[in-house]
């Protein structure tokens, strides 16, 4: 018998393609994993918000880790199961030490993703020009984020600073590292600050207690530096073929890449082969 009963699947570079789409053989298979009575769910860095366009073909996905584990929902009901700020006091420095660089802010609040308008419709100086329609689509678009947060402290469950080189982050990476945070390095220059203790390992121990599913029975699949912790977590950890080479080093299989059926795989070679 399986011993899987639950898959975790990253979206960007794993069940989003190259084109930012979720490919009619991921569809299929996580279709088939249900019908067999297996979960599958998201784990990803993204707020709900930013999630909206993909809920409807992903219906039978009922559980998102989202926010890198800061926020868990169940999107039957729109529940959020859980959720976890940063200290309001490490913000504030957070904030302090990125605006005097020109970095661009982004908030994650109540499952929202919160910006500055004029940082978004310039994303490109940020390396991350590829999420500028994500962004326009399904974010808040604020006059100024920093004076938002100033005169209302909403909570913040997680915090991204995009910089306009990988030199900046770094400096950003060293300026931040006695607060309370969890941080990880994505795409080129950005990174995701969550509080401390938390992330997708963190949200996946949490919703497999909620669900009374052992840890030891699921499977994460992910590429990118975001995923390091779930990858350790879940019982069985599986690579993208177009992740990192350290995230194919620490992982227990490698699949095909995100253009190319590895998530179908993952679920038919690892939670489906009895």
């Amino acid at each position: 018998m399986n011993r899987y009963d639950l898959i975790a699947f990253d979206m960007d570079g794993t069940l989003l393609d190259s084109n930012h789409q979720i490919t009619q053989d991921s569809l299929d298979a996580i279709d088939a994993a249900v019908n067999a009575g297996k979960t599958v769910i998201l784990s990803t860095g993204r707020s709900l918000s930013e999630l909206k366009d993909y809920r409807q073909m992903l219906k039978h996905v009922r559980y998102f880790i989202c926010e890198s584990g800061a926020l868990l929902v169940d999107t039957n009901t729109d529940q959020i199961i859980h959720s976890e700020q940063i200290e309001p006091s490490a913000v504030r420095e957070i904030i302090d030490t990125a605006s005097p660089e020109k970095a661009m802010i982004y908030i994650a609040s109540n499952g929202q993703n919160l910006a500055t308008r004029s940082y978004v419709m310039r994303m490109a100086d940020f390396c991350i020009g590829q999420y500028q329609d994500i962004f326009l689509q399904t974010g808040t678009l604020l006059d100024d984020v920093v004076a938002s947060y100033n005169k209302k402290h909403f909570p913040v469950e997680k915090l991204n600073l995009f910089s306009a080189t990988p030199e900046l982050r770094e400096y950003f990476v060293q300026a931040l590292s006695h607060l309370p945070l969890e941080m990880a390095r994505a795409e080129d220059t950005s990174l995701e600050l969550s509080p401390k203790n938390v992330s997708k390992g963190s949200g996946l121990l949490k919703l497999c207690q909620y669900l009374s599913i052992p840890v030891e029975h699921t499977i994460a699949v992910g590429d990118s530096d975001n995923d390091m912790e779930i990858l350790k977590t879940a019982g069985l950890s599986v690579a993208m073929g177009n992740a990192r080479p350290h995230i194919k080093e620490l992982s227990d299989v490698v699949v095909a890449d995100n253009d190319h059926g590895g998530c179908a795989e993952a679920i038919y070679e690892y939670l489906l082969n009895e």
